[in-house]
């Protein structure tokens, strides 16, 4: 077998066999296929794509590349949630905890930031003493004792997927349909989880900018998931702004806390009670997905989300009195205004900008050795549909040095768009592909 034909058979849009695939992807990640030969194959998927079974065989090759979690050790349906990205996201710190307080054991991988998206565990590691990495035995103990466990991804999990992103994204073949849908669930399928629910994001912060290109990946990784026997569904939701009112580690992980006590922005409530529902209906502790969003709900308000939040902090390392004293965690040393120039309605917004604006202040990072202040972010008093006036702040800046703090209003104001007349709200959720 000869990568030259199988880059050739692509190009004629001809279907590859398991054979094939498998060979280049075994190939690419032991070094015998060289970059230029892998790149002139991705560049004829993006142009010419892969049928449904190419990209299940592609996805599990990838899955098999490297190790798989055993979580058979941990009791009950292991459920997990995936976001593909986006700004001010901090629902899997909100839903953990929910699930852990009806018993559905999480057992959950998560990445850091990169670009304009933020990262899980970087919010995490804002709390002082958090401990992102723990052996296996501490993990699995940690969520059969308490109900859940958050960590940062292994080294040898799909290693496959992270050579091929990293040649995709120096090449300009990140924004394929199968390559996404791949590359996403390769880690799903090797992290050993019962049932997935995907939160596939649209709009100008993420990678599908249409709910129907979003419902077309969400589509294709629900596919790939029944290929590989799980239980998955995907929720279509929206990324035109950032979602919740903070942007920036400790500042999201406030909002978290605010959130476990009943006092969540609206929409950021609303995209975290549907998933939460759907899970809680994936392990059998619902009748369906409206009585486990009821069930999200409940757990907010009787306290016991919030009293299983401060046993996860606990537990790896961090201090749980940040549910009771913010000034716990880092907090940046200037907090400044920002104001529109007339009134208005805020009628769209660059969501990518907003978290660009973060990064400026240091929250996030442009290459993966960035160091981040976790201190720093973007604080939002309104959401778009909403009235500005130009005497009242429309967000609040939070940084430690005054020339970024200037350049990261700059950049805000210039994400929004304002309009005279009424703008109406965008929906959060658009659609539940089961």
């Amino acid at each position: 077998m000869r990568m030259y034909d199988i880059i050739e058979k692509k190009k004629h849009k001809e279907i590859l066999t398991r054979e094939e695939i498998v060979f280049v992807v075994d190939g690419f990640t032991k070094g015998e296929i060289p970059d230029y030969q892998m790149s002139a194959f991705l560049m004829a998927v993006y142009f010419n794509g892969m049928s449904r079974e190419e990209t299940v065989m592609l996805t599990e090759a990838m899955a098999d590349s490297g190790d798989k979690l055993d979580l058979s050790a941990i009791n009950g349906v292991k459920v997990d949630k995936h976001s593909t990205g986006g700004v001010g996201d901090k629902t899997s710190l909100i839903i953990g905890p929910i699930l852990a307080s009806y018993g559905v054991p999480v057992a959950k991988m998560s990445g850091r930031g990169l670009g304009h998206t933020g990262g899980t565990i970087d919010k995490l590691e804002s709390i002082p003493g958090f401990k992102t990495t723990l052996t296996t035995e501490q993990f699995i103990e940690n969520v059969n004792t308490i109900g859940m466990a958050l960590v940062g991804q292994t080294a040898n999990l799909a290693p496959a997927d992270k050579k091929i992103y990293a040649l995709r994204d120096v090449t300009a073949t990140v924004d394929s349909e199968p390559l996404i849908a791949s590359s996403i669930m390769s880690k799903k399928l090797a992290a050993g989880a019962d049932c997935i629910v995907l939160d596939v994001k649209c709009g100008s912060g993420a990678f599908m900018k249409t709910p129907g290109d979003a419902a077309s990946l969400g589509r294709a990784m629900v596919s790939i998931g029944k290929g590989a026997g799980k239980k998955i569904c995907a929720v279509i939701t929206d990324m035109n702004e950032p979602l919740g009112r903070f942007v920036g580690n400790a500042l999201e992980v406030r909002e978290v806390i605010d959130a476990l006590k009943g006092g969540g922005e609206e929409r950021l409530m609303e995209v975290t009670y549907t998933l939460a529902g759907l899970m809680l209906f994936g392990a059998g502790k619902a009748e369906d997905a409206t009585a486990g969003k009821k069930m999200a709900e409940e757990a907010v308000i009787n306290g016991n989300a919030l009293k299983k939040f401060r046993e996860f902090v606990k537990a790896q390392g961090g201090d749980p009195d940040i549910t009771e004293d913010e000034k716990i965690l880092p907090k940046a040393r200037f907090i400044e205004p920002v104001y529109f120039e007339k009134d208005g309605f805020l009628a769209s917004c660059k969501t990518t900008e907003v978290g660009m604006a973060s990064l400026i202040l240091g929250g996030g990072r442009e290459k993966k050795t960035d160091e981040i202040d976790m201190s720093v972010g973007i604080e939002l008093q309104y959401a778009i549909g909403d009235r500005i006036e130009k005497e009242i702040p429309f967000a609040f800046v939070h940084g430690n040095d005054k020339e970024k703090i200037a350049e990261a209003k700059k950049r805000l104001l210039e994400a929004y768009t304002l309009s005279d007349e009424p703008v109406e709200k965008r929906p959060c959720v658009y659609e539940i592909i089961r």
